[in-house]
């Protein structure tokens, strides 16, 4: 950087923060605060004018780490010289910063996401201490990532900080440096948007500061310093002129704006001031003549290919690198007497440092899967040769059983833990999906299983496994009986399936919680201990729920009396295109445009929403990995065709009936809803789904779409041992059963039924649902009940048009499908239904013409 530069430039030194630097995480962690210090005083000796300091890591007291790591710098005068960042998102640990700093400390961070009351609480907290403050440009719908949101954040914040008289030269406001050059369009003129914030901010907030995390801007190329480099020193040549005067920065590890090769230097450019659409293609195509340019990456790429055989294998599982595994695990063996010590020995030894850094948070879900790959590939390798000397196997950790219950057909979480729990060395034995009891309990005495874990996604699997338990009682097992899955619940296991089966019941939250329960579970010590915390956890359960006084039930007649009254002049009219339409093979590619990706990386336990989660400090490398495999697999999908989209629509006459809404034709068709019945304040409805039609007569309509096609494809990935392309096409076919599901709905609205013939919404519209009418699907809170799609199904002719069926349980086939109704009143909302009362279960099950003993099978998730 040049004269473009200012010497008021400041540079905020960020080696000293554990989220941000492995090594110096690793010093705290072992309590090595002398060698610490002197990471802070290398930073200072680099040229930072601030030292950030972040204790923020699970594994450590960080009030205690903050306050002992301050007080021993505050005691080095070379150190000391410089102002403190105390950075935290904690505000405990950082008032304990306060107390120990002498001078004038920074905060980072305060910000109005939870609102200008929580803000100003700790700005003037911040104020008493005489503290400057750095001020993100985050507010209660989120952070800002255009030019106006970066200045109508900080405008907002400074006018209310003026209010309480705080110093404005001790406001830092951070704008949100974001990626640019990421492939997705929206990005591209982050850079822009930054740099032309900084100008106004600086105009309409007189004597503020303006600061930036500058790594996030290059988070696409990371693995390449050379370009990072160029990339921030172009940034900074642009942004410090336009007013940003601080940023959090390795100091040496900039460039010389001049110094920067001339090509590179127009490149980088070109992306950050976002001078033509292609600058990004150019940038990224330009990357990979200096990837591995950069003396530490040339170092490592070398090194670990010139490792002993040994390191390798442990380099390659923790990298998730498969491409050389069978060749070294080849080589290793003939290093070894015997084939099942190279995988008692190195395999599990690199598996082990895999689990380690799960468990701690250092690696994520995606990550661990591609490890789980390369470990799967190294074990075939080497079972021929197991088998022909006849040894046994390598003994693991502990043998589970896994299995999604009979009539579920979900197995996406299930696949994922049973990864997760190789990876930390157990034995698991998948029996896939649609399992009935007998098959699980036969499993777990013919494998001599430690304990057995069951799945399931919808709600009539509760049952189900509870069935499991009781049955496992009854077979005198006493082995642990893990439960997972989406509908399952703490409280739902301790009241229901614990009392079934006197053995050990765990609920296990996630995939990232169930290595730890399995590994409690096996051990000699500590198992007897957390089986009887465990059960008393769940007795405190069961008493609370006895003593808890539950929200009042309205009678039945008396909730339908406070019906939602809607307004008929709002319902759609006539459809456009009655009837059924079936659709064989929708574009796959105009879906793709419809994909709601933040549930997708959810399921693979990344958290954040899209696309900001793509640049998260915490997770964003795995996350943008992940997202860029996805995009991969689904340029193959479709210019492969793995995949074909099929489903059908249909929009008929109807009338409503009380709580019914009744269908025209040759045979009337009853199609029963249930009605809030938990006593509300004055003026607010218990809402029922037949609120929304007319009883004078009316449309609605029904849908159903599945992604068929998969299993070959499924079953290539799996005789590969490739779990994580099997898991990420699972995740795939998911998302664009979705999309179809949004698609099909707009053609709808727009074409079909035609009440919105104009709309024009944004994918990021249509999923935060700005559109009249809504879909809801049986087996959600709207619409609970699952068996309705049994009518659904048939008045759709859903089985013989396109495929789709049922299982006894009302789960769908193919697994990625979706059906529901269409409501296109303009009143029309989704709720929920909630808890019910035993009148509307009786009432329920005559509309049904089911006996009470059936319903109440189909409704005990909303009984008591």
């Amino acid at each position: 950087m040049t004269a473009n530069t200012s010497t008021n430039f400041v540079n905020v030194g960020e080696r000293t923060n554990v989220t941000g630097s492995a090594a110096f995480k690793k010093l705290i962690l072992a309590g090595d605060y002398t060698r610490a210090v002197e990471v802070a005083r290398s930073q200072v000796e680099n040229g930072a004018q601030v030292v950030d300091v972040n204790m923020d890591e699970g594994l450590l007291d960080a009030e205690y780490a903050m306050t002992t790591f301050l007080k021993l710098i505050a005691a080095e005068p070379d150190i000391a010289r410089v102002p403190i960042m105390i950075d935290s998102s904690k505000w405990s640990v950082i008032e304990a910063g306060l107390k120990c700093v002498s001078g004038k400390p920074i905060v980072n961070s305060i910000s109005m996401k939870e609102g200008e009351e929580s803000f100003l609480h700790y700005a003037r907290r911040c104020m008493a201490y005489g503290a400057a403050v750095v001020v993100m440009a985050f507010d209660e719908v989120g952070q800002a990532d255009t030019q106006a949101r970066k200045v109508e954040i900080c405008a907002r914040a400074y006018d209310l900080l003026m209010g309480i008289g705080f110093p404005p030269e001790d406001i830092i406001f951070d704008p949100n440096v974001f990626a640019v050059a990421t492939g997705i369009e929206e990005h591209n003129n982050y850079g822009v948007d930054f740099i032309d914030a900084c100008r106004e901010i600086k105009a309409r907030c007189p004597h503020v500061h303006i600061s930036g995390g500058l790594s996030n801007l290059s988070f696409s190329f990371r693995g390449n310093e050379p370009v990072r480099r160029a990339m921030h020193s172009v940034f900074l040549y642009h942004a410090i002129p336009a007013g940003m005067d601080m940023a959090i920065v390795n100091a040496g590890q900039l460039d010389v704006y001049d110094t920067i090769d001339p090509e590179l230097r127009q490149a980088c450019e070109d992306v950050v001031l976002n001078r033509d659409p292609e600058a990004g293609e150019r940038l990224v195509a330009l990357a990979e003549r200096y990837r591995g340019t950069d003396a530490v990456a040339e170092k490592q790429a070398a090194e670990w290919r010139s490792l002993p055989v040994t390191k390798r294998l442990e380099y390659a599982l923790v990298k998730g690198i498969d491409a050389h595994v069978v060749d070294d695990t080849e080589e290793c063996r003939q290093q070894f007497a015997r084939p099942i010590e190279v995988i008692e020995g190195p395999l599990m030894d690199g598996m082990n440092v895999v689990g380690d850094l799960f468990g701690s948070g250092k690696m994520f879900l995606p990550q661990v899967v591609k490890s789980a790959r390369v470990m799967k590939k190294a074990v075939a390798h080497l079972l021929p040769f197991i088998e022909a000397a006849k040894e046994p196997g390598a003994k693991g950790k502990g043998k589970i059983v896994l299995a999604t219950v009979k009539g579920d057909v979900h197995d996406i979480g299930k696949n994922i833990v049973g990864v997760v729990l190789q990876c930390n060395g157990f034995d698991v034995v998948d029996l896939g999906v649609m399992v009935p009891w007998s098959k699980i309990i036969a499993a777990a005495v013919e494998h001599d299983a430690d304990m057995i874990g069951l799945s399931g996604l919808i709600t009539p699997s509760l049952d189900e496994m509870v069935t499991v338990g009781e049955e496992m009682q009854r077979a005198g097992l006493t082995m642990p009986l893990l439960i997972g899955g989406a509908t399952t619940s703490k409280v739902h296991t301790a009241l229901r399936i614990a009392p079934a089966y006197e053995g050990p019941v765990v609920h296990v939250l996630d995939a990232s919680r169930a290595v730890g329960v399995a590994t409690t579970l096996v051990s000699d010590t500590q198992r007897d201990p957390y089986v009887a915390q465990v059960a008393a956890d769940y007795e405190a359960v069961r008493k609370a729920r006895e003593g808890k006084g539950a929200n009042a039930l309205l009678p039945l007649e008396e909730a339908r009396a406070r019906g939602f009254v809607a307004d008929m002049a709002l319902k759609a009219g006539e459809p456009k295109q009655p009837g059924v339409h079936v659709y064989q093979d929708w574009d796959l590619s105009d879906l793709r445009d419809y994909i709601d990706w933040t549930p997708f990386f959810r399921a693979w336990e990344l958290a954040g929403n899209f696309p900001a989660i793509l640049t998260d400090e915490v997770v964003g490398e795995s996350a943008s990995g992940l997202y860029a495999d996805a995009q991969a697999m689904l340029d193959t999908i479709i210019a492969e065709k793995w995949l074909t989209a099929r489903g059908v629509a249909a929009l008929w006459p109807c009338r409503r009936d009380g709580d019914d809404v009744i269908l025209a034709g040759e045979e009337e068709t009853r199609i029963p809803f249930l009605r809030q019945q938990i006593a509300k304040r004055e003026g607010r409805a218990n809402m029922c789904l037949a609120d929304f039609i007319d009883p004078a007569g009316d449309w609605i309509g029904g849908f159903a779409v599945g992604i068929h096609g998969i299993d070959a494809h499924i079953e290539r990935f799996r005789s590969g041992h490739d779990d994580y392309n099997d898991i990420l096409l699972k995740a795939l076919a998911d998302r664009l059963a979705e999309a179809f599901a949004e698609r099909l709905h707009a053609h709808v609205r727009t074409d079909l039924w035609g009440y919105a013939a104009g709309e024009q919404l944004t994918n990021e519209a249509l999923i935060r649902e700005q559109y009249r009418g809504i879909r809801p699907a049986p087996g959600y809170p709207a619409c609970p009940e699952h068996s309705i799609k049994r009518t659904l199904f048939d008045l759709l002719g859903a089985e013989d048009a396109v495929g789709l069926e049922l299982t006894e349980s009302f789960a769908m086939l193919p697994t990625a499908a979706v059906s529901g109704f269409y409501f296109g009143h303009g009143q029309a909302e989704y709720f929920g239904v909630a808890r019910i009362g035993e009148d509307q279960v009786i009432d329920y099950a005559t509309r049904r013409g089911v006996d009470v003993a059936q319903a109440t099978r189909w409704l005990r998730p909303n009984l008591d």
